[in-house]
């Protein structure tokens, strides 16, 4: 097969996309990239399941195609890469999402359309968008296997869920409690701490609320620091009236507390001090307050300091409730510890508030004393486990207020306002303003958390907390800093998962509970649920609420039980052979004749994803050789940095927890995505940019590029059309316009890759050069890319295309031009394929589009048997001897001295194509010196000028130049008739004056310039022979005469004739350095 194929400049790469995607398709190329390496090292990248009930945006386009260039990279290298493809199908998302579908907006709306419909629902809901996001993945050329992927739906999946959440229980890890826990009214479900972190919003504001709580005994002043009268009974809370035995000259005595939820002050059932803090008694105009001394600054008014005390001197005196439940109609229960040890709550008839001592009591803000609601807040829940506080809960799950107080049947956000009047009304309300903070929304539907004291199940995350932070120490993140940052700091501050979820739509806990003796039982298998029933449970449905339908006898469920202790192996050996024998957790009444029931709640979703490692493979069940196989742990893994609170930490802690091991050796964690203005991409500011508008108008590769090179990893990155077009001028379209130059110079001369000699090296010192530069890029872009660094060794390779087109190239064009295939010229086309060839395969993982293409016609070409894709190659190997560093470090001074040349000469308003007479050039180092020297040729002939002259750091233009700049070091400055450029130590200064003779040769180059681009206007080939007319002034001719030989070499005219014919192709007229000139081409005659 004789020539390459012929490329033109002009290229569409959205249907370049198009063919090398039915190229790949036609020859399964993803496929065979792993099926063609049985027995290379396993590389295993997990993929972060996207669930499909809505459109990909561009900030899942960011994590696949940085999951892709790695999985490429690692292939190229020797290594079968498995990554296969997932969905996330549960959750609240999905549910949300279908309510408002079909207009429900709670859970009693749910349970009335039904619990089976509505799932339905949410099942078919999550594989709606399943085709949008294959046609993305296919279109950004992410090579992933959605054709057997795991879907956390299915029985297999949910199996192992089971499995492991029983091997978590059989080691005492997997419990249930009453805690204060995040707790969402709208989705009305608790939140895992990971799952809170998610939606912390800045400068919430909250109202600010010092609020008099009365105490029921005077505190005097007396040596002993106070006296006590007791109240003969307990006084009404309804309003702030004296004690029954108060005299006429009565003053209250109040503690000031603070809060920032007035909602919860009807559950208050204590104040909390710190014993140790000194405290005041101040006198104000009506009454005397107790709070902090260091605090007394939160004071409104006017007051005197009557007394001070320590804290434990208020421990145990009680106060008026502000309000009091008994009169409210709001159940009251209060903590009693029994002979073990354990709390229970009790239900009573009345109780006494009083003052208690707590550790966390700070001296930072508020008043030194704590409103305390243990059914609202996980300290003040311990605090009244401790203590033995009363229990009122007067909001129910909906965040809606119960019993009879005024302000009943409102949200708890809504009833802030009224608590506060109905207490500045009673005069118990001190001083309210605004407090600005940091405050949990649920980061599915936005609503405010509440911390809510109620049973829920947890894993005990904290029984290896520091097996956590141990094994994160060995794990490669990138960016570096959140190991011990951002992740590290959660895991150190690690609490109990929360996975529970009081839903609908997600995996059912697996545990069973007798509805009259309690006893539990933790199932792990379909197996064992089979054993338990006595049903016949296949192609049962897992999912609520069929699952709820399975039953049993508890007596029955006793029997055959045996209290093993089941490690993770045996737990292996039972679940397979489903066994009779499981450990008996819970309950020890013999022939109960209750029934055991599935408690209702389904897990936490990033459970499902947490659980993907061995999920995913139906693990022990089947595929138990991942255990020795290299599937375990995940080599890589991507996503956004918000992860660190879901799936990293999900994947790390069952991990940890099940295997004692990692989950996943290296991660990069992507930073957010920007608009062009740096600005969040939302709706409501109508700046979402859609990856197909993108993918439409520049191709998967530009937008990949852009995405790799924007920024590091970790960071923000600006993104709009714009940006991405720029990238794709600036990297593909130049490497696309030296690969166009390539083949179309090679075809005419005949060039064939077959025409290298084997052993042939490089003689030119530019192809030396450039080949060093070659090589020593292969050895940085594969060290960057074997690091997780596609930033930068993209940014490495487009420095390259840019130095190969505007230096070796421009440098080289007559080379290729010449007409004798001489050895220089097999040199210059030796040099340049091999140039093509290596970055074709150097930016495969990054761009695998263009560089496919350039493969199959540069290569695959001329070597049929090889393989027939660049991603089934090897990836480039440095050549070492061809690195010289010298050469290297010479042709880098020449681009850049040339650089500040032309910097220097723009500043003067002079083109490159019009001569100067002088260049003064101060580099930094005497090693510099001698480089110059060697370049000057090249220096002279970029920058177009006749003569270089070299200075040092005592040169008086130097220290002109640096003067006129002043403090900008860095800038072009005209100085002495120079225009000098300033750099980093280093000087060129062009001669900014015109000769007569120089401004001739100017015009020259002027009128060779507009010829050629009639040239090209006129369509003809790069080798046709042409003629040229001009018209203008007599100082036109002159020029055309005394420089016509430099004219007819660079425009290939046979002749300069005046006056234009009728006849010529391509005409204009224009003005040349003032004058009005007029030009014309035509093709020469053949002869």
């Amino acid at each position: 097969m004789a020539g390459f194929d012929v490329v033109s400049s002009r290229v569409s790469f959205p249907d370049l996309d198009a063919e090398i995607l039915e190229y790949w398709k036609e020859r399964d190329v993803f496929r065979r990239s792993m099926d063609e390496r049985p027995d290379a090292p396993l590389f295993m990248m997990y993929e972060g399941p996207p669930t499909a009930n809505g459109s990909p945006g561009i900030h899942h386009v960011l994590a696949r195609v940085f999951k892709d260039v790695i999985s490429r990279y690692r292939t190229m290298k020797g290594c079968r890469v498995i990554r296969k493809g997932g969905w996330d199908t549960h959750g609240l998302p999905v549910e949300m999402a279908v309510e408002q579908e079909l207009g429900l907006s709670s859970k009693r709306d749910i349970e009335e359309y039904g619990i089976a419909e509505f799932n339905q629902r949410c099942r078919e809901s999550v594989f709606r968008y399943v085709k949008d996001w294959e046609v993305m993945t296919d279109r950004i050329g992410y090579w992933v296997d959605m054709d057997d992927p795991y879907v956390t739906l299915e029985t297999d999946y949910i199996e192992t869920g089971w499995w492991i959440l029983k091997q978590l229980w059989d080691r005492g890890l997997l419990y249930e409690d009453r805690r204060g826990t995040p707790h969402c009214p709208r989705c009305v479900s608790s939140l895992s701490s990971h799952e809170v972190a998610l939606g912390y919003r800045e400068n919430t504001p909250d109202p600010s609320t010092f609020v008099k709580f009365e105490l029921t005994v005077s505190l005097s002043d007396s040596p002993a620091g106070m006296g006590i009268d007791l109240p003969p009974t307990r006084a009404s809370s309804s309003n702030s009236s004296p004690p029954a035995h108060a005299g006429k000259d009565y003053i209250p005595t109040y503690a000031l507390a603070w809060t920032t939820t007035p909602w919860t002050l009807p559950g208050n059932t204590a104040l909390a001090v710190n014993t140790e803090a000194q405290y005041s008694v101040v006198q104000t105009d009506d009454c005397q307050l107790v709070l902090a001394t260091d605090l007394l600054n939160v004071l409104q008014d006017e007051y005197t300091v009557v007394n001070t005390l320590l804290g434990s001197d208020l421990v145990d005196l009680p106060y008026r409730p502000l309000y009091d439940a008994t009169q409210y109609g709001s159940p009251i229960r209060q903590f009693v510890r029994g002979p073990d040890g354990q709390t229970t709550l009790e239900e009573v008839d009345a109780y006494e508030p009083r003052v208690v001592a707590a550790d966390f009591v700070s001296m930072d803000d508020g008043t030194g004393i704590v409103h305390i609601a243990p059914a609202f807040g996980d300290e003040d829940l311990a605090l009244g486990r401790e203590k033995g506080l009363a229990f009122v809960q007067q909001v129910d799950l909906q965040g809606v207020i119960t019993g009879d107080y005024p302000f009943a049947g409102k949200f708890v956000k809504d009833a802030d306002p009224e608590i506060s009047a109905d207490l500045e009304q009673r005069g118990l309300l001190y001083h309210q303003g605004v407090y600005r903070h940091t405050y949990p929304f649920c980061w599915r539907c936005d609503t405010p958390l509440l911390y809510y004291a109620k049973t829920s199940w947890y894993i005990r995350t904290t029984a290896v907390k520091d097996r956590l932070v141990d094994i994160n120490s060995d794990i490669n993140w990138y960016p570096g800093h959140i190991r011990e940052g951002r992740f590290g700091e959660w895991l150190r501050n690690n609490v109990d998962w929360a996975i529970s979820r009081e839903r609908y739509w997600g995996t059912p806990i697996p545990i069973w509970r007798c509805d009259q003796c309690q006893a539990m039982d933790c199932v792990g298998s379909i197996s064992e649920l089979t054993e338990r029933s006595g049903q016949n449970l296949d192609g049962l449905d897992l999912h609520r609420p069929y699952v709820d339908e399975i039953i049993w006898p508890c007596d029955q469920s006793r029997n055959n039980l045996s209290s093993t202790d089941v490690g993770i192996d045996q737990g292996i050996a039972i679940a397979q052979r489903g066994s009779s024998q499981f450990p008996r957790i819970r309950g020890d009444s013999p022939g109960c004749p209750g029934t055991m029931r599935r408690i209702p709640e389904v897990m936490d979703c990033w459970f499902d994803s947490g659980a993907m490692p061995l999920c995913q493979w139906h693990y022990p069940f089947e595929n138990r050789e991942i255990e020795t196989d290299g599937r375990l742990p995940a080599d890589y893994i991507c996503e956004a940095v918000d992860q660190t609170r879901g799936w990293f930490y999900s994947l790390h802690a069952l991990s940890t927890l099940l295997q004692d091991d990692m989950a996943y050796r290296n991660v990069i964690c992507l930073g957010l995505i920007l608009d062009g203005r740096g600005r969040k991409m939302s709706k409501r500011l109508g700046n979402i940019v859609e990856p197909d508008t993108i993918l439409d108008s520049h191709g998967a590769d530009a937008l990949r590029w852009y995405l790799f090179t924007a920024s590091h990893p970790g960071e923000p990155r600006r993104f709009s059309d714009r940006l991405v077009q720029q990238t794709l001028r600036q990297v593909l379209l130049t490497l696309w316009n030296v690969y166009s130059f390539f083949t179309n110079y090679a075809n005419i001369d005949e060039f064939e890759p077959r025409q290298i000699p084997d052993d042939w090296q490089p003689e030119a010192e530019l192809d030396r050069w450039v080949l060093a530069e070659l090589n020593q890029l292969v050895q940085v872009v594969d060290d960057h890319l074997d690091t997780y660094n596609p930033t930068d060794a993209g940014r490495r390779i487009a420095e390259f295309i840019d130095v190969l087109s505007n230096w070796y190239v421009r440098r080289s064009r007559r080379r290729f031009w010449k007409s004798e295939n001489d050895a220089d010229k097999i040199g210059a086309y030796a040099t340049l394929y091999r140039c093509l060839t290596t970055v074709a395969r150097l930016m495969a993982p990054l761009a695998p589009f263009v560089s496919e293409q350039m493969y199959r016609n540069l290569e695959l070409r001329y070597d049929p048997d090889g393989p027939d894709s660049v991603h089934l190659t090897d990836y480039p190997v440095a050549d070492a001897a061809l690195i010289d560093r010298e050469i290297m470090d010479a042709t880098r001074l020449a681009i850049r001295v040339s650089s500040m040349g032309r910097a220097a000469r723009s500043k003067a308003g002079l083109k490159v194509r019009q001569p100067l007479a002088e260049v003064v050039v101060k580099t930094r180092t005497p090693a510099e010196q001698q480089y110059l020297s060697a370049v000057r040729p090249q220096v002279l002939e970029e920058l177009n000028i006749k003569e270089l002259r070299a200075a040092d750091a005592e040169s008086s233009l130097y220290a002109d130049a640096q003067a006129a700049a002043g403090d900008d070091a860095d800038s072009v400055v005209s100085v002495n008739g120079y225009s000098a450029a300033l750099e980093a130590g280093y000087m060129v200064a062009v001669d900014a004056q015109l000769t007569p003779e120089l401004a001739d040769e100017g015009m020259a180059r002027e009128l060779a310039h507009r010829i050629q681009n009639l040239r090209k206007g006129a369509g003809f080939e790069i080798t046709d022979r042409i003629v040229t007319y001009y018209e203008g002034p007599d100082d036109v001719s002159r020029v055309m005469n005394v420089h016509g030989d430099y004219i007819k070499e660079e425009t290939l005219s046979n002749e300069l004739l005046t006056s234009l014919p009728e006849d010529v192709a391509k005409s204009e007229t224009a003005k040349v350095e003032g004058m009005e000139v007029t030009l014309g081409v035509r093709l020469a005659l053949p002869g």
